[in-house]
């Protein structure tokens, strides 16, 4: 299971290594920490997490920055993850505009800088936001995710084929606020669906069968160069012509275009691989 993310962002790269480094003196073996230069370049990182299905559980901005200050950028980090809890890094001539921000944004605390020693000033404000985010709970989506229409036949489609080849996947209908979020982070829209994303963060818009196929890791070239036996079609003739070949010891290859189904296409001494490149119109 993927580690929970802890993302600190600051336009001064040496606050934000300082607070990447003591974050990760303290956390880094349970939460992965992440540290963005600007705010743009914070919300193009949040945008991969949530594509590669990572979940966020806290955010540490600083209120002053150039392109979107703290409480801007936290507005749109929220679009994005809203359970991740959030706390803003501020001077003491900010302390004002940070106390607004919690009203503003739901902001759950504002740190001075400097934060030194961090065991007493920083430590136990991240304590309390991870703490926190546990209780609301929040998991990783590591298996493939399809955002689409629930009525939409592309839609259905895409389902059926990764479902008919056993690629784990979970559903997003488009009309729902995670399926909308996970548009915004590919930067597509209700136009590009059925959106398939695969759990390396890859994004397919109105995928065909084969693009599908290649990027969920389903093996669509043959392996050797030569085969004694080449079956096309895994309807129940096919798979027992293979399923015989292979136990007489041939080399057999199955050529399917969709996928070969029931128990003998699960055989181990038949090598199974999809042909849709070669065959679409089968």
């Amino acid at each position: 299971m993927a580690k929970p993310v802890l993302l600190t962002v600051d336009d001064d790269p040496g606050v934000s290594r300082a607070v990447a480094r003591d974050l990760r003196r303290r956390y880094g073996e349970q939460y992965r920490v992440v540290r963005a230069d600007s705010a743009l370049d914070a919300l193009d990182a949040l945008k991969e997490i949530k594509r590669r299905g990572e979940p966020v559980a806290a955010i540490l901005a600083d209120y002053r920055m150039p392109q979107l200050n703290g409480i801007e950028f936290l507005e749109q980090a929220m679009d994005l993850f809203p359970r991740a809890r959030r706390a803003l890094l501020t001077a003491y001539a900010d302390t004002d505009a940070a106390i607004q921000a919690i009203n503003v944004v739901d902001v759950d605390h504002y740190l001075l800088k400097p934060w030194d020693p961090p065991e007493e000033k920083l430590y136990p404000v991240v304590d309390a936001l991870v703490e926190t985010w546990r209780a609301v709970g929040e998991s990783s989506v590591e298996e493939t995710k399809v955002v689409g229409h629930r009525w939409s036949a592309p839609s259905y489609r895409v389902r059926d084929f990764l479902a008919r080849n056993a690629v784990p996947y979970r559903w997003y209908s488009v009309e729902e606020p995670e399926g909308q979020r996970l548009l915004d982070a590919a930067d597509l829209t209700t136009a590009d669906i059925p959106v398939v994303i695969t759990a390396e963060g890859e994004v397919l818009g109105h995928p065909s069968d084969a693009e599908i196929a290649a990027a969920v890791g389903l093996s669509t070239q043959p392996a050797a160069e030569f085969y004694d036996l080449i079956v096309v079609g895994a309807g129940p003739a096919g798979l027992g012509a293979a399923v015989y070949g292979a136990s007489e010891g041939l080399r057999t290859v199955l050529v399917e275009r969709l996928a070969s189904g029931g128990q003998a296409g699960q055989s181990s001494r038949i090598e199974n691989y999809l042909a849709l490149a070669f065959h679409p119109d089968m």
